[in-house]
């Protein structure tokens, strides 16, 4: 069947009221991929009421299908709700180990701000999300990850100490604090939380003397650990804020890691509003602003280098000394999710012109293949792209043709499953493992919906 008929055809099936949009998914062969509703760990009324409209009314059954399973993928089984003390408590379980990661908890969950208005249960569950990852990092505000001990509290999982971690949080409740307008969550222990985060990260400016952190093990990968006692190599001391990760979980090589630094002063800056207006905290609110100030600077000044192509770009590592290295990863926050982050808009000059740089082989893991277009990350090795590259860069671009590529390709690295993996052949399907990715799914749920409410020619 050529496209145009496939289309038409399912335009017919869609608007048939004895041709439920699954069941015409099932006829074109999609089957059922989500765990049997009695296994799912949370129903969303508006989440499933957001499915079947969308199934509905998109033409291509595919597309339907794919964003049917990725979008209430965490609900289905990631997702543990509860209560601690009377108080809403959500344990999110997530990557293989089913840890509960603050960067990864707060993304799975994300896509779900844009129901919460509409389902009561379904803003208590991310309220939950919000309760527990402030006792998270009042626990151990360098830990990235956290288990649920027998008794149901937080423990320390992994002591990998990335700058983002503390930021996601915030991002989270920053905006479900503006959707909802609900303070519950943000009591004297999430500004305690606030506090210690403000307090780690002034430490980790390494203005006097290292910090109290340090990660060193033994192992075969040099990406898992640091050096120089654990430490990492030196930095100069010039306001910005050492990590001794990245987002992807591979140690940085040099500490002062650009997105994540962007991402902590719009961070600090949504903080900053929430003690002045719900805390009524007008000076923590000026500390606040002016350590996100003193970054944003030190940004300006240290992490903008000359391109011999591409002219003044963003590096995505500095050192202060002046050493940095030119690429981007795919993991968020990367330079190229700097505008879907609210760090940097769309339009600034040094963006663009980095942009161009991460989505060029200037970029020594940008990869462009049958597969797609877009970046990989050290972590999965040469040749392999990461769909949520191509979901981030559908996500910032204006351009029509760029984000139908995007979505085409994405259609395609679901390969069956009817979910994203981590990673995947630029060259197509081969031997690499195509283990899904919670993220990258949630991440394709949000992309999908905001397509289908701001420019839905572009899913016909």
């Amino acid at each position: 069947m050529n496209r145009r008929a496939f289309v038409r055809g399912a335009g017919l099936l869609a608007a048939s009221p004895m041709f439920s949009w699954r069941g015409r998914a099932a006829a074109l062969g999609f089957p059922e991929v989500r765990p049997a509703v009695g296994q799912r760990h949370f129903r969303s009324r508006a989440v499933e009421a957001a499915i079947a409209a969308f199934g509905q009314r998109v033409p291509d059954a595919e597309l339907a299908w794919l964003f049917g399973n990725c979008l209430p993928a965490a609900l289905d089984t990631a997702v543990v709700p509860g209560t601690h003390l009377g108080r809403p408590d959500t344990y999110v379980g997530t990557g293989p180990a089913h840890v509960m990661g603050l960067r990864e908890s707060a993304a799975q969950v994300w896509p779900y701000l844009a129901f919460v208005q509409q389902d009561a249960p379904l803003r208590q569950l991310v309220a939950g999300v919000i309760n527990r990852q402030t006792r998270c990092i009042l626990l151990d505000p360098y830990a990235s990850a956290f288990a649920q001990n027998s008794a149901g509290q937080p423990a320390v999982h992994e002591r990998q100490w990335a700058l983002d971690a503390l930021c996601h949080p915030i991002r989270l409740a920053y905006h479900y604090w503006k959707i909802t307008a609900d303070e519950q969550p943000f009591d004297g222990q999430w500004r305690q939380a606030i506090t210690l985060t403000v307090k780690t990260f002034r430490e980790q400016q390494r203005k006097t003397r290292p910090g109290p952190y340090r990660f060193q093990q033994a192992t075969a990968d040099a990406a898992g650990t640091q050096p120089l006692g654990g430490y990492g190599y030196p930095v100069r001391p010039v306001g910005l804020i050492a990590s001794a990760f990245r987002p992807s979980g591979e140690a940085t090589r040099l500490p002062f890691l650009v997105p994540s630094n962007f991402l902590a002063v719009a961070s600090l800056r949504q903080a900053a509003l929430m003690l002045n207006d719900i805390h009524h905290d007008g000076a923590a609110y000026q500390d606040l602003m002016a350590l996100a100030d003193e970054v944003a600077v030190a940004l300006r000044t240290h992490a903008l280098v000359a391109h011999p192509v591409h002219g003044q770009v963003y590096a995505y590592e500095v050192d202060g000394y002046g050493g940095y290295a030119l690429l981007d990863d795919a993991s968020v926050p990367s330079l190229l999710a700097l505008p879907y982050l609210g760090a940097l808009p769309f339009n600034d000059p040094a963006y663009q012109r980095t942009r161009r740089l991460a989505l060029s082989a200037g970029n020594p893991f940008f990869y462009q293949g049958p597969a797609g277009a877009g970046i990989g990350s050290p972590r999965t090795g040469p040749g392999s792209l990461w769909p949520s590259s191509l979901i981030v860069r559908g996500l910032t671009s204006p351009d029509d043709a760029e984000v139908r590529q995007c979505v085409q390709a994405l259609k395609a690295a679901q390969a069956g499953t009817g979910y994203l993996p981590e990673s995947l052949p630029v060259g197509g399907p081969g031997p690499l493992p195509r283990a899904q990715s919670a993220a990258a799914s949630a991440l394709l749920g949000e992309f999908l919906w905001k397509l289908y409410q701001e420019r839905p020619a572009l899913l016909g």
